[in-house]
């Protein structure tokens, strides 16, 4: 399974109507449902503000809505190009804004459809997708004597989100990719003489 690392949009113009097609990074349904809401605040001026969304480790949780469009015209066809392309934690969100003229159940799934392979095709040819590795949240304090050899070690891994504070020492914090944590917990105590306990 793939994840979306950055957002992206692209635009299409179907027989007058615009179609604003956005792909952002989302890793739960909670999320999902604040970026929809802020989508259809952002776009209040809108006809529709259809959305299609995978997630879960195997791709497991999904979720769509026509937002008004007649029934399975929209967010289907949405979020079948998303199950396609073996993505996760990716919501997409397709705006409409009506031009004057009736598509048809055909031509909106058609719309729709060509709208969702146009913004994947821009995140996968702009390197946006990685494959999805799991994460662990790490913790430690560092004393100053020991902090240029640390941040060495932390460039010698795949470390991410990671935060400093400055105060009697440094406490780090971040996530690591599963599979590195034990060479990187045994690598920290190896330098600090056991003083490093992540």
């Amino acid at each position: 399974m793939n994840i979306l690392t950055e957002y992206i949009q692209t635009e299409l113009i179907v027989k007058n109507s615009r179609f604003l097609s956005e792909l952002l990074p989302c890793e739960n349904q909670a999320a999902a449902r604040s970026i929809i809401k802020s989508q259809k605040s952002k776009y209040s001026d809108a006809t529709h503000v259809v959305h299609a969304f995978v997630l879960g480790a195997a791709g497991e949780i999904l979720g769509m809505s026509d937002d008004g469009e007649p029934s399975g015209t929209a967010g289907r066809p949405a979020l079948d190009v998303l199950k396609g392309i073996g993505c996760t934690n990716t919501l997409l969100t397709i705006t409409r804004w009506f031009g004057g003229t009736l598509l048809g159940t055909g031509g909106l799934v058609k719309a729709y459809g060509a709208c969702a392979k146009q913004v994947l095709a821009a995140a996968s040819a702009g390197g946006l997708f990685e494959e999805l590795v799991q994460k662990t949240p790490f913790s430690f304090n560092a004393d100053y004597t020991l902090y240029q050899t640390v941040k060495c070690v932390m460039d010698q891994f795949r470390v991410s989100d990671v935060s400093e504070q400055f105060g009697v020492d440094v406490t780090v914090t971040g996530r690591l990719r599963t599979d590195e944590y034990g060479s990187f917990s045994a690598r920290l105590k190896d330098i600090s003489c056991g003083r490093i306990n992540i």
